[in-house]
């Protein structure tokens, strides 16, 4: 194998196919990146076995051929050649040289035959969004994808699919994180796609990115993002019915500011740790929300107007729950419904049904 290419372009490319590489594995084949030669370009992929990231750039083909190269020695040698074009050949010990100006660089190569297959989608239906909206959902939903949970499908985000609405759906058992779009798609589909697939898919999304197609079959997903293809996994299982635990009815209804509520809650959180716990008291009373911190670094006090409709009430919170829900809310006002002190709070915003946000209360020791 032997080809030229540019190294601004190698680069980039090279750093977003990295994130899917394996950093720890037993498949010495699964840390490097591998590059397949085609008709005036090459082919990168980096594969865990839950995600490959590949993309294609253009490049001068000299010789076809195919090889695996170390992802962390290769990223690092690309960025520092002095020239912009770069000639990357490997012979058949599979031994690679890089050379760019008067820089050379002799390494260890892999066969390209030690490479796992990677997922092929045969599906054909495709489901297009603008990218600015897909991405927004994403980042409206992943913070509520749980880190470590006994029930997988609560590592991923359900997409709902039905009636030309697309909602996704994720939760940890704490709080839940709902985002609703229209889509032109009138086919009903249900899948879970893994939060650290989603992570990576929301990188590639940039302001440019004007459109993202979606390709599932009953296993898999493939994101194609502005020349970049993110295959993932989708998480096998049934998803908790997340409708039955939304309340339909509240007691006590509030139209706050966010900006105003975080800065609130932000002064309340300097008094707490991780090792700290206590929960961010809030009375609600007459318009008004007093709220109270109480930890062994001392006590805080503020209060802050309010719109209030229904009945009086005094609850906890978690704060950092708290600020996430109101920070992904990405809106000058909220709307917070109240059900009891122990139960469910709804976030949504104050008009529309384009989110809405749970969480759990804290109980208040008496």
């Amino acid at each position: 194998m032997k080809f030229e290419c540019n190294r601004q372009k190698l680069t980039e490319a090279v750093t977003n196919v990295q994130r899917a590489v394996s950093v720890k594995t037993t498949i010495p084949a699964l840390e490097g990146i591998l590059i397949k030669t085609g008709a005036g370009n090459i082919t990168m992929y980096g594969y865990d076995l839950d995600i490959c990231i590949n993309t294609s750039i253009d490049a001068k083909i000299i010789e076809e051929g195919s090889i695996i190269i170390k992802a962390k020695i290769f990223s690092e040698i690309i960025r520092k050649l002095p020239e912009d074009k770069i000639i990357i050949e490997s012979d058949k010990k599979d031994i690679v040289y890089i050379s760019s100006g008067n820089v050379d660089y002799k390494l260890v190569g892999i066969p390209a035959a030690d490479y796992p297959e990677i997922p092929l989608i045969r599906n054909t239906d495709v489901i297009e969004m603008d990218g600015e909206t897909l991405s927004s959902m994403i980042r409206q939903t992943i913070y509520a994808v749980a880190d470590t949970d006994i029930k997988p499908t609560n590592k991923g985000t359900l997409f709902e699919i039905e009636k030309n609405t697309i909602k996704m759906v994720s939760l940890d058992g704490y709080r839940l994180a709902m985002r609703t779009e229209k889509i032109n798609c009138d086919n009903e589909k249900k899948f879970i796609v893994p939060g650290k697939s989603l992570i990576e898919v929301n990188k590639l999304i940039t302001d440019s990115v004007k459109k993202v197609s979606m390709i599932t079959s009953s296993r898999h997903i493939i994101f194609n993002i502005a020349g970049y293809s993110i295959i993932s996994r989708l998480i096998e299982g049934e998803f908790i019915n997340y409708k039955a635990s939304i309340p339909d009815n509240h007691i006590t209804r509030l139209r706050i500011n966010t900006r105003k509520f975080m800065d609130t809650i932000e002064r309340m959180s300097l008094l707490l740790t991780d090792k700290m716990k206590s929960p961010i008291k809030c009375i609600i009373d007459e318009n008004i929300i007093k709220t109270t911190c109480n930890t062994s670094l001392g006590q805080a006090h503020d209060q802050l107007e309010v719109s209030m409709t229904g009945e009086n009430l005094e609850i906890g919170f978690n704060n950092k729950f708290l600020l996430d829900a109101l920070r992904y809310s990405e809106t000058d006002e909220i709307i917070m419904e109240f059900t009891g002190a122990t139960k469910a709070i709804v976030i949504k915003p104050t008009e529309g049904d384009s989110f809405l946000f749970m969480l759990m209360p804290m109980r208040l020791s008496k």
